[in-house]
């Protein structure tokens, strides 16, 4: 138990542990969909939403597996609520069938409301993933959306800030590993290489 930072939409940190949320899938931080005819980026949207919903209010996790990246995957709870299903039933994350079907109902009212993500088209974060992994993604750059989503970037002034999903210029925020800019896995991990946080 404890209050979380919001790693992106389906991961979040507590105490310095990465903890997947256990039978749903978001889209990734630098996932676009479409709606209206314009781009949005839904997954830095997801992460918001889940921020502003959390609210630095402590977690409650059951641990139910561990991922292939050794974090935990549980199921989370703020003030007694499943904050899975609250993501799925508001359009902000998938039931993630190819693991448990628990939230499937949750996902069936947010596409027959139109909310979230099921207000335009997207494509489901596990294909998203797949396409782009198959398009060489080789460098920790361009990996980095997946499992590790901190940015850590190198100011003008030589100043070496990191930038969570949800913070305020996250998402202009760019990574130049030329210029030794890199992506963290965690916030200790980021303090320990120097980074402090974007203020």
């Amino acid at each position: 138990m404890g209050v979380a930072t919001v790693r992106d939409g389906d991961t979040v940190e507590i105490h310095g542990q990465p903890i997947r949320l256990f039978g749903i899938d978001a889209p990734e931080g630098q996932q676009v969909c479409h709606r209206e005819g314009r781009d949005w980026r839904c997954g830095q949207a997801a992460a918001n939403a889940l921020a502003a919903h959390i609210a630095r209010r402590p977690l409650t996790c059951q641990r139910r597996d561990t991922d292939r990246y050794g974090r935990p995957v549980a199921v989370c709870f703020v003030a007694g609520e499943d904050i899975g299903a609250w993501l799925v039933r508001e359009g902000w994350a998938l039931a993630y069938r190819r693991y448990s079907t628990d939230y499937v109902r949750d996902e069936t009212a947010a596409k027959v409301a139109r909310r979230g993500v099921w207000s335009g088209t997207f494509t489901p974060p596990w294909e998203w993933r797949a396409e782009h992994r198959s398009g060489a993604a080789t460098t920790r750059a361009e990996a980095a959306p997946g499992a590790c989503n901190i940015k850590g970037n190198i100011g003008r002034k030589g100043a070496r800030l990191y930038h969570l999903p949800g913070d305020r210029s996250y998402a202009e925020t760019r990574i130049d590993p030329a210029r030794g800019e890199r992506w963290f896995c965690s916030e200790a991990e980021a303090r320990a290489a120097g980074w402090r946080r974007s203020p």
